[in-house]
């Protein structure tokens, strides 16, 4: 490392900041420690449910601290609290004999159902914690403006604290997310915004600024802001409305993940777009200052795309499992050992490598500021 480079990490690390990374450090591990006890816990329970014998689930990896056998399953504790693994019996080839309740000697169909079960518990939690967020209360922005922002299309134009914008262009507006997404379409458009101020009702025209922002693929986009920050008010939704507010929010993300994954390939999305553990970190202390909802949808946020890249098609994921299931399920036998050994040792390569690139992005963000 050179003066310069070493010059320029001590002026970015401060006591105050280690001590922050810490914090947000302890929160990602503990976060994506459940979300990975429950990934595997899935995998548990399909496997007891189709008759497959289990021989060890543990919480965290490592030496183990503390465990008990019950039946034919050992439960540990495991001194690495980085998430957990579930040991079936007759996973490895030489292990398999006649055994009923030995993995590979399932038929493919349930193999596919307890190996599909980890993503699907992903899924699943994704959408209870949403479902839950949405009964206590979730933060959002309503139609009155909390803050006129000076110097700004709304200040000029006359809007003031208070008001509530009721439709916009001749469309009636009913949720903030309306509001953004009429001004982010009409950079240096004109037009009409309904507002009831008091008693009063009146039109007053806007022209919303044009403004360069980075999008999702990381390009630039030209959207509209004019420069008002609405009133957050908590909203509560009653039981039927939170399953399907949970549904319909984790069905997004989903589409959202995938979209995203497949730009990635495509190279439309930068790589540098990548986030890793620290990025994942900081996120959390975020989302955790902001309340315990928003902290909820973030870790939903976090158990969907653990899901969903667990599903991708790469040797020693949930995926390649899949992939290989199912060639078997189509050629009528398995795909060799020794071809299996070999997809592994790829597969590792390639998630140590993208493990890697998340990382230099994460410091990255981090020592140019």
């Amino acid at each position: 490392m050179s003066t310069i480079s070493l010059i320029s990490f001590f002026d970015a690390v401060t006591f105050e900041r280690l001590y922050g990374w810490a914090q947000f450090g302890l929160s990602a591990l503990v976060i994506l420690g459940l979300l990975i006890v429950v990934h595997e816990y899935g995998h548990f329970i399909s496997a007891r449910l189709v008759g497959v014998r289990v021989e060890k689930f543990s919480i965290g990896f490592g030496p183990k601290l503390v465990s008990k056998k019950v039946g034919d399953t050992e439960y540990l504790v495991s001194a690495i609290p980085l998430g957990g693994f579930v040991k079936f019996y007759g996973d490895a080839a030489e292990e398999v004999e006649n055994e009923e309740d030995a993995f590979l000697n399932q038929p493919v169909w349930k193999r596919l159902v307890i190996v599909s079960a980890g993503p699907v518990f992903n899924i699943v939690l994704a959408v209870a914690l949403v479902s839950l967020a949405a009964l206590y209360g979730l933060p959002e922005g309503s139609r009155i403006i909390d803050q006129v922002v000076d110097d700004t299309p709304a200040q000029s134009s006359g809007l003031l604290e208070g008001d509530r914008i009721d439709a916009i262009g001749g469309v009636q507006i009913e949720t903030w997310r309306q509001v953004q997404d009429a001004i982010r379409k009409s950079p240096g458009k004109k037009l009409d915004f309904d507002i009831a101020r008091g008693s009063d009702q009146l039109t007053i025209q806007i022209t919303p600024a044009e403004y360069t922002a980075k999008g999702i693929d990381g390009k630039d986009i030209t959207i509209g802001r004019i420069g008002v920050i609405p009133r957050q008010v908590v909203k509560s939704y009653p039981l039927h409305e939170a399953a399907f507010k949970g549904v319909e929010w984790t069905w997004g993300v989903v589409k959202l993940t995938v979209w995203a994954i497949s730009k990635l390939i495509t190279r439309e999305i930068p790589a540098d777009q990548i986030a890793g553990p620290v990025g994942i970190m900081q996120m959390a202390g975020q989302a955790a200052k902001t309340g315990i909802a928003n902290l909820a949808l973030f870790i939903a946020m976090i158990s969907v795309n653990l899901g969903i890249l667990n599903l991708l098609p790469i040797p020693v994921l949930d995926g390649g499992h899949l992939l290989f299931f199912s060639i078997e399920a189509v050629a009528g036998k398995p795909v060799k050992l020794k071809h299996q050994e070999i997809a592994q040792q790829i597969g590792v390569f390639m998630l140590m490598s993208l493990m890697a690139l998340a990382f230099y992005n994460d410091f990255t963000r981090i020592f140019s500021g």
